[in-house]
């Protein structure tokens, strides 16, 4: 197959090749093997080779249509950990055998002010999401890393700390990146009291994170079967939220909060944490507004925030900090063949505390 793109060089022929894939063609359809064509590397193009797969919260919502608009066939993945396998001509930061990551964006329009700013998360034309983009290629929609391999430009593509395990990097590229973008944002470090409420996929890496930026990390939990975890993730102290007299320990003692919680609660709770200045960042998403008194925020100066993943330039240096601090996710191993199951668990909140999937059981 060929596709002609014009560029400022004049027009080019890209071709393709078809490579193995798991996705679904419907909302209610179960994800199964598919084709798919990939393009073959352009000039500044990397193309690899993907070894494991994270398996995101959003990648659920995609296939299944739960945040409208999805476009069918679907192939998620956006947590990519792999190996360079052919580089085009004019790249110069990766080469064959280099393993390489990918994120939640394989590009944006590079010229609007907050990709000039490194924003590209919030470009203002909207960037190509790894999945279920435009595809300015190919003319169709982007794929994801639920496949045998990826092609991305370079300005998209990541390097991998040696001394991390490969597979349990790739929930960083996601999980990782949304919650040290806001912890660096809100300057966690030495001297602050960082609340993190929710220990789930987000959550756990949140603890990790605000711990070795040197912050006194305190995790809100509802579940007392969590304590024990949390604080073998580095939490200094655990709060059991629904204890009224144990969140009062805590009022108006807290730096920031990063609330990883996607399920309704009491926002007021945790903002009434919150010391003067103080701001909470959500980056759980909950179907429902939460309601918010003004008196939560107006006679300490609080605010209340969200965030979502960093540029391409503080994802790295995410990655830079996680080989500094030999810090990864905490994962559950699958084949690709367990996904539909995988889904299932996820919406029971049943994996500690992120599947990835050992893509080498789709060459199989």
């Amino acid at each position: 197959m060929e596709a002609i793109k014009t560029t400022a060089e004049g027009a080019i022929t890209i071709t393709t090749k078809e490579v193995k894939a798991f996705g679904t063609e419907a909302a209610d359809a179960a994800l199964q093997q598919l084709n798919i064509n990939r393009r073959s590397p352009t000039a500044h193009d990397v193309e690899i080779e993907i070894l494991y797969c994270g398996v995101c919260h959003s990648d659920l919502h995609t296939a299944r249509n739960e945040w409208h608009g999805t476009i069918y066939p679907c192939v998620p993945g956006h947590e990519i950990v792999g190996k360079v396998l052919s580089v085009g001509g004019h790249v110069t930061k990766f080469k064959a055998g280099d393993y390489a990551a990918v994120g939640c964006m394989v590009d944006s329009c590079r010229e609007c002010d907050y990709c000039k700013e490194g924003l590209e998360q919030y470009c203002e034309q909207g960037n190509t999401g790894t999945y279920n983009s435009p595809d300015k290629h190919l003319g169709t929609q982007t794929y994801g890393g639920y496949s045998e391999n990826i092609v991305v430009d370079e300005s998209f593509v990541l390097r991998v700390p040696e001394n991390l395990d490969l597979a349990a990097t790739a929930p960083l590229l996601c999980a990782g990146i949304t919650t040290y973008s806001p912890l660096k944002h809100w300057n966690v470090g030495p001297g602050k009291k960082v609340g993190i409420v929710g220990i789930g996929g987000l959550g756990h890496m949140g603890v990790k994170l605000a711990k070795a930026m040197g912050a006194k990390v305190i995790v809100f939990t509802t579940s007392q079967s969590k304590v024990e975890d949390a604080k073998r993730l580095g939490a200094d102290d655990v709060v059991l939220s629904k204890d009224a007299s144990q969140m009062q320990r805590y009022a108006g003692k807290l730096h920031f909060i990063l609330d990883a919680v996607s399920a309704q609660h009491d926002i007021n709770a945790y903002l009434n944490l919150l010391r003067v200045d103080g701001s909470l960042a959500l980056v759980g998403a909950p179907e429902h507004p939460l309601p918010v008194a003004a008196f939560s925020l107006i006679p300490y100066r609080r605010s209340f925030a969200g965030s979502t993943i960093g540029g391409i330039a503080e994802t790295q240096a995410m990655l830079d900090f996680c080989g500094k601090h030999n810090i990864v996710a905490d994962i559950e191993m699958i084949n690709i063949q367990q996904i539909n199951e995988a889904y299932d668990r996820l919406l029971k909140g049943d994996v500690k505390y992120r599947f990835v999937i050992d893509m080498a059981s789709i060459r199989n």
